[in-house]
């Protein structure tokens, strides 16, 4: 089997990756080989068995997205993405590389399809950023579509985009609506969630973290390991049970940032908690303020997706993959 990865670089290519490497087996089926995309070199596995290739390209052109597909991988995952608050401040990069993007990626799938009969499986991430307040807790399955974002606008329509070229016959997509991911290694990037991941990790780490939101504020998280088993049970379910409702919405913990706190005293101490300092930003509170607090994934859950039950779970996680290899 033949998996490529387009945005291999960041840090949910990176571990989808490395999964793949360990398990060296999807759908039942031996990985022969693994291609790995993106706008700058994703890392180069050691010591693997598996035939793996990194190519830097711009995904978001036609050329781009015809030299992946001209591979012909039988799966691939769709992670490239310009994060919500760059999406935010740079409008036309965020709808050139995250709406773009996908429609070449999708457009030079039909052509193949069309030519030689091509027929890949498709795991797209998506983002619970395609809705939007007023919104209910714990929002339900059917509830619509009312981003308050231009990262949530772009990811939606995205969304419809890959349901329609799977109604054709085009593609085998799947939408993944993606809970925010906590706690995220490494260096902060310019995701408007960003805060939600510092106010824990830096901590952990004896650092000190700014938390520029009330501690009221509500939200819907999983951790980067069971992203990673989202995108993995994704590639191998059955597509059939989907029907035409091809994007789904996943489980996560739906927790305060107080709660996330409370959680951290648990975990790391007084200590710990006492290197947060409260300083609202009203951007960044205004845009967080809107956004949704819970789910039910009804049908995520039925089609067997599994997430962390509490938040101190996901700060284990984070614990037990990744807070060893950053210090």
């Amino acid at each position: 089997m033949h998996i490529a990865i387009v945005g291999a670089a960041g840090m949910l290519g990176s571990k989808l990756t490395k999964k793949l490497l360990e398990i060296s087996k999807l759908q039942g089926r031996d990985i022969s080989r693994l291609s790995l995309y993106d706008a700058v070199a994703a890392p180069r596995p050691s010591h693997s068995s598996i035939e793996t290739s990194t190519l830097c390209l711009d995904f978001a052109s036609l050329n781009g997205a015809q030299l992946i597909v001209s591979e012909k991988p039988d799966v691939i995952f769709h992670l490239a993405a310009i994060v919500s608050g760059e999406a935010e401040i740079e409008f036309d990069k965020g709808y050139r590389i995250n709406l773009d993007g996908t429609r070449y990626l999708l457009e030079a799938i039909r052509h193949l399809n069309e030519q030689q009969g091509y027929f890949p499986r498709l795991v797209f991430a998506s983002s619970i950023a395609v809705f939007g307040a007023p919104l209910p807790d714990p929002i339900p399955d059917s509830f619509h579509h009312t981003p308050l974002t231009s990262y949530g606008t772009q990811k939606a329509i995205s969304e419809l985009l890959l349901s329609d070229y799977s109604r054709h016959g085009f593609v085998d997509g799947i939408g993944l609506r993606l809970p925010t991911l906590c706690i995220r290694p490494g260096i902060p990037n310019k995701a408007a969630s960003g805060f939600f991941s510092s106010i824990l990790r830096e901590p952990l780490q004896g650092l000190p973290a700014i938390l520029p939101v009330s501690p009221s504020v509500k939200h819907w998280h999983t951790s980067p390991r069971s992203a990673v088993n989202f995108l993995l049970h994704a590639a191998g379910l059955d597509t059939r049970l989907l029907g035409w409702r091809r994007n789904l919405t996943l489980p996560g913990v739906s927790a305060t940032v107080e709660e996330q706190i409370d959680a951290l005293r648990r975990i790391a101490g007084e200590d710990a908690v006492k290197l947060i300092q409260h300083k609202v930003d009203p951007a960044i509170e205004k845009m967080v303020t809107g956004w949704a607090p819970g789910f039910e994934a009804t049908r995520a859950l039925e089609l067997g997706f599994k997430s962390e039950q509490s938040f101190d779970e996901i700060i284990h996680a984070y614990v037990e993959d990744d807070l060893q290899v950053q210090s």
